[in-house]
Order: C-alpha cells, then structure tokens, then sequence
C-alpha cells in the first residue's frame, strides 16, 4: 500500500479527523451539479464550510463527470489531500437494472446473482461510485414491510448464500487493483428485516439465541466473504437501537467477529437515538454512536458539533476517535485512491460499458430465471397464432424497475406490450389499459371488456406500483389494489383463459386473482428486460424454474408464516375440525404458497431416495441420493431442495430447515441421481446457553421439490 496510515493520521487535527467521520449527501460539495445551492442545508445542519472540507465520504454522488469535478474541487482544498469516498445504493444495478433482490432470491442461481453485482459495480465504478450500500440480507417473514423487496428470503442458509454471492460479485477478487469492483456494505446490522407490525423503523424484539440462529447468519456469510463495510440498522435489538448498541456492534461484531471494517450509520440514524428515547441529545448521541463503533455518521452532525468538546470534556477518549478514522483511511487506501483518487472513473467508458447489450442479456437471463409459476391449468405456453388481448396498468408502462433503481430509466425499460409485440404480429396482440394502479373508470373498464371479447386468450399485467414496496412501503392489506380486483373479476366473467403477470415487491393475499386466473407468473419487478423476458416465459421459449424464497399467505391474519417454524405441544392434525389445538377457526394455518415452491412448463419425480448410512458420527457423514426424472415432454430445471430436521433437542427445533439444494437440467425422460452430503456440523444450533453444538438422536432428512412435498428418511447422530 503506497501509504501509511499510521503516519497520515498523526498529522491530523482533531477538527480534521472528526470531520472524516462526516458522510453528506452530493449537493454539499462543490463541483456538483446544482453547485453553490448549499447554504441552507448548511445552516440546518449545523456544519460548517471546514467540515464540508475536510469530510470523509459522499453519500449519492454518481456520473463520472460529477464525480471527478467533485473529488477535484476537494482535493485542491483538502490540507492532507485525502480523497473522498462516493457511496451510493447500488443494489440490484446501476443503470442496467436487474430484478429485485427478492426476486433474484427466487433463481436459487447464486452465480448469476454474483453475474448481477459484477456487472453493478462495473457500471457503478466507471461513474465515480467506490463503495455500495449493499447486500441487504436482512431476514424477512412479514410481507407487509415493504424492505422485503431488498432480501433474498425467510431462510438463513439460503440468504447467506445469496450474501456471499452479491459481495464477490461487488468485490472480486482483488479490490485494490481491479478499478471495475466496488466495495460492499452489508445491511442493516442487526434484525432490520423483524420489525413489529412490518412497519418501517419498528421496534425488533427477540431472543439473542433466535438473533444468532436465524437473523445473524447471513451478515456472518457476508463478512467470511470479505465484505469491507457494515451499515447500522435503523431498529432497536433487546431495547436498544442498533446504532448506539455497544454489544450488538462492539461485543459480537468487533470482538467476537473481529470485524475491522467500516460502519456506518444509515441515514440519520445516529441522531434518531434522540427519539428512540436513549440520548438526551445529539451530544449524548455523538457519544453513544461512537462509543457503540459506528465509524461514519450520515447525514446528520451529532460528530461534527460533539466529538471534539466530548473529548475535550474527558467524556470521550480521543483514541476512540483514531480507531474510526484509521478504518477510514485503511479502506480508502486499500481502494487505491490516494494514488488515484478518480479511481475508474471514466466519461468514455460510460458511453461503452453502462447499458451494454451483454449486460442486458444478463439481466434478462436472471428476469426469466426470477419469474415464479404459480399457476397453469394447461393455458401456458401460448401459441404464436392465437389473439391475445394485453390488458392492465402494467401493459404499456415501464414501472417495472422496482425500489432502489434510482439510476435506472423507466423509458429504456422494455414494457410488456413491446417484448409480445416482438414475438407475434400486430394483429394478434390487441391493448387496454383497463385500470390504474389504485383507481378505474368505467371508460377503462368498458374499453377492456370490448378488447377482451375479440381475444382468444386474456393475459393480464397488474400489480403494485414501486412506490408502493421498499423503504416506507408498508402495507397492512397486501391483495392487488380494489381497482385491479374489479377489473379481474369483470374480464373473468368473459369465460375466456385469463393469464396474470404480477409485477409487485412483496408476497401478496392472491384472493381475488389467483381462483381467476387459469395461469398465474409471479414476475415481481424484473428490471430493464421485463417485457422481452415474460414474453419468452409465456410463449414458452424459456421455461419457468423460479421457486418462491418467500412463502404468500393465505390471509394477512397469518402473519409471519413461514416454513421453519416450530412445532407446538398441541399441533394441527387430520381432523381440521378438532378445536383445542393450534389453529384458526377461519383459515388454514398453511401459507397459500410454500417456500420453495413453483412450476414449470414440465414435469419432475423423485424416487429411489436412499441414505448410504443410517447413522453418522461428530467424525463421519453420510450421503443423501435421490433420482429426479423429467416426466414431461419438454426440457427443464428442477431445483432439487433437501431439508433436515433435529426430532428432539435441547431446544424445540424447527419442522424443517433448508441445508442445500441442486439445479439440475433434464431433458424430457431423462433421470439424475443427485446426492447431498450430511456432516455433523449441519446438526449444530444454539442452545440455551448460546453454545453452538448437535444433540445426539433422530433425525429426519428430507428432500423434494419444495417445503412441503418431501420424501422424509430417517437417521441417528451418534455421540
């Protein structure tokens, strides 16, 4: 490393160093577009000219000519000539928009996902942007929160596979000399995805050992991966919010992790201790945030206006202070940009790399591959010949990029009508828009049905708004909007096939279309290549191999439901009738949809499923064989998905938690074996005392086609 940090940090100021903790959004700095707007925010914040100066890190800054007029105008009056660091939400693409997380969760394909955050961050560092707040690998069960958009599921195994993929795809391999990686910052440390109600910023209560089972795994995986930053989350955990929670990011995170990275706050969060009800004010904040070891605060000042009178106070160890800045300047050289500051940054390469054509074919691959079959009763694929009416507030309308794309260009988005026109004539694909997102009028409706009747199959685009999922997105009744109901039920009195694409962020109560529907494709928001992407699902020249990494509620009552959920002394039988045991009166305690599950325009068997041992040891394993036969007559994917579960431990355990899984393509009639490999490691939780061991006994491995339709053998741990 071409210099020492050790050295730089000696040389400067306390004012200096504390304004390295700074992080502020674009607008601040001169050189940036709008420049010489920033007196009020200055005066509202309570920062001065020499704090934008000599501060840190740029929160948004993008574009390489922004970029480099900003990092230029800071450098010349930056005393030491330390860069600055550009961050930005880059979290599924920059410009090429892939789609949701979530939905990348529902590929199961954990290279394609690094594939996506490989080619985010080359299109991000050729526009200036050095570090991305991303992956999210918050645990989420609540589909109300509209952040469920941003992870990749309900189950820790399969999120922390997803967290190591995203960080190797942002990072690569060598992050000093490969200009095109960015650095990643895990989020939102810890439980952000358990909030109470799934309202936003709510309150997280739980157990340290449900914390360390199922919530804190995926942050681990990410971490083991090499992830250099780590972005507080905006909830409290045991009562104490996750920015000034010294055990939660001193005790596990720095000590028992040994993490050594960056941590910053999300937005404002330092100060929010104020109305979380732990600090009196931002002095108490300023102290609690950094005695916590939140290295860098966004977008708030308790640091700047505190720090330095903390520790001339004696409240504060200024060493403290060096500890934070030194992780700074450690990552900020470990980007090369003291010997480069505009590190990648290129006008040129903007114009060759952002929006390729590989990179839209990437996208597309993963759009198709994230798609869900829900439902088909024989109606999909369709046929080239046949007339089909395109009809809903999705059919011509580019929304289809989702939360966080902010970079992303609706207009450049292929929509729905494009990619069918691109398969058929314009003869056999008629249009209407039927409704709105939230609203309908008897025009819109009158205009559907007339084009409806001249069809010969429906095919109905409807869905959420991306307004209406990802930050401040939470919704206590999750069905499709009254408006887009009304008009489902209208078109479904036609008597004719009706095909329903959903575009949405979240799991949503299918009571209203998915009994109206004689297929059903959950496409979430499938980024810059939706439209040509569903238009090979439906015309059948890709085939459906999404599985749901999120299980949809029957009703919103049941929430959270998920699949590794524990038994109860008092557990639901046969008799659905019988009354004193855990159920509801009104509903079934089954999701409508189970993790795992989806179809395809094939069909799959299991059999032969085999152990090769009917016990193991802490020192043996045993394998897990299972043939899997295409038994259609077209070609396919099948995710193979194997469960274990602990029928008697110290703690109850769960009915079933996912340990690995296999894509496999089968041609029509063909057969694999496929095996999986249990060791006792696989065994172990967290008991009681929080050690992390398995208990000797019975055992239950289970393999199938989802969570709930599974061949079950039975083995013994022997200790």
């Amino acid at each position: 490393m071409a210099k020492n940090m050790e050295s730089l940090l000696e040389q400067m100021t306390l004012e200096e160093k504390i304004a390295q903790l700074m992080q502020l959004a674009t607008f601040f700095y001169k050189g940036a577009a709008g420049d010489g707007e920033i007196t009020g925010p200055l005066e509202d914040m309570g920062i001065s000219n020499d704090v934008v100066r000599n501060s840190g890190s740029v929160l948004g800054a993008s574009g390489a000519w922004e970029v480099a007029n900003i990092q230029r105008e800071h450098l010349a009056e930056n005393r030491l000539g330390i860069p600055l660091l550009m961050m930005a939400d880059i979290v599924h693409g920059f410009k090429t928009i892939f789609p949701v997380p979530l939905a990348i969760g529902c590929s199961w394909d954990a290279e394609l996902a690094e594939k996506s955050a490989e080619i985010a961050a080359k299109e991000a560092s050729v526009s200036g942007v050095h570090v991305t707040f991303a992956p999210m690998v918050d645990l989420v069960r609540d589909p109300r929160w509209g952040r469920v958009m941003e992870s990749t599921g309900e189950d820790p195994y399969l999120n922390s596979v997803f967290a190591k993929a995203f960080v190797r795809g942002f990072q690569g391999e060598d992050l000093t000399n490969d200009t095109h990686r960015v650095a990643a910052c895990v989020k939102h440390f810890a439980a952000y995805g358990a909030p109470e109600g799934g309202r936003d910023y709510n309150t997280v209560n739980m157990s340290e050992r449900q914390l360390r089972e199922s919530y804190l795994p995926a942050y681990k995986a990410a971490l083991d991966e090499g992830c250099e930053m780590v972005m507080t989350a905006f909830n409290t955990v045991d009562g104490i919010p996750a920015s000034g929670n010294k055990k939660l990011m001193r005790d596990l995170l720095r000590e028992e992790w040994g993490f050594d990275g960056v941590m910053i706050s999300d937005w404002g969060a330092v100060k929010e201790l104020i109305p979380h009800g732990v600090a009196e004010d931002e002095r108490e904040a300023a102290l609690k945030g950094l005695e916590a070891g939140v290295d860098i605060e966004m977008m708030t000042a308790c640091y700047a206006k505190n720090l330095e009178d903390l520790v001339a106070s004696g409240e504060l160890s200024e060493a403290l202070i060096d500890e934070s800045v030194l992780r700074i300047l450690n990552l900020k050289n470990k980007l090369g940009l003291f010997e480069n500051p505009y590190r990648g940054t290129s006008e040129e390469l903007e114009k060759e790399v952002i929006m390729s054509e590989e990179h839209r074919q990437v996208a597309k691959e993963l759009a198709i591959k994230s798609s869900v079959l829900l439902k088909n009763e024989q109606v999909l694929p369709l046929n080239k010949e046949q007339k089909i009416a395109l009809i809903g507030p999705f059919a011509q309308n580019g929304d289809v990029l989702g939360p966080w794309s902010w970079q992303g260009s609706k207009e450049a988005a292929v929509q729905v009508y494009d990619g069918l026109l691109a398969k058929i004539s314009e003869a056999n694909l008629l249009v209407a828009q039927g409704s709105d997102i939230e609203a309908i009028t008897d025009e819109q409706l009158t205009e559907a049905l007339e084009t409806a009747k001249e069809a010969d199959v429906i095919v109905l685009a409807l869905g959420e708004a991306s307004e209406m999922s990802g930050e401040g997105g939470c919704r206590a009744d999750i069905h499709l909007p009254e408006a887009q109901l009304k008009l489902v039920a209208k078109i479904r009195e036609l008597g004719k096939p009706v095909v329903t694409v959903l575009f949405n962020g979240r799991p949503l109560d299918l009571h209203g279309v998915i009994a109206e529907s004689a297929a059903l494709l959950e496409a979430w928001y499938p980024g810059t290549e939706a439209g040509s992407a569903i238009a090979d699902l439906l015309f059948g020249d890709a085939n459906p191999s999404g599985r749901l990494t999120m299980s949809f509620p029957y009703s919103v009552g049941q929430i959270p439901v998920y699949y590794n959920c524990f038994n109860t002394g008092r557990p639901q039988g046969e008799n659905k009738q019988e009354r004193y045991v855990t159920h509801y009166l009104d509903i079934p305690n089954e999701p409508l949809l189970p993790f795992g599950y989806g179809l395809s325009y094939t069909t799959f068997a299991y059999s032969d499923m085999s152990l090769s041992a009917d016990s193991l040891t802490e020192n043996s394993s045993l394998d897990v064989t299972v043939n899997v036969t295409n038994t259609g007559e077209r070609a396919g994917e099948e995710t193979v998905q194997f469960y274990i579960r602990d029928l008697s431990g110290e703690i109850a355990r769960p009915l079933k938690e996912l340990k690995g899984y296999e894509k496999v393509w089968l041609e029509p009639g063909e057969t694999k074996q496929i095996t999986f490999t249990i060791t006792e490691d696989q065994l172990r939780y967290y008991h009681s005392d929080l050690s992390f061991q398995s208990d000797k006994g019975k055992f239950h491995a289970m393999i199938g086609p989802n969570s709930n339709e599974l061949t079950i053998k039975e083995f013994v741990l022997n200790k």
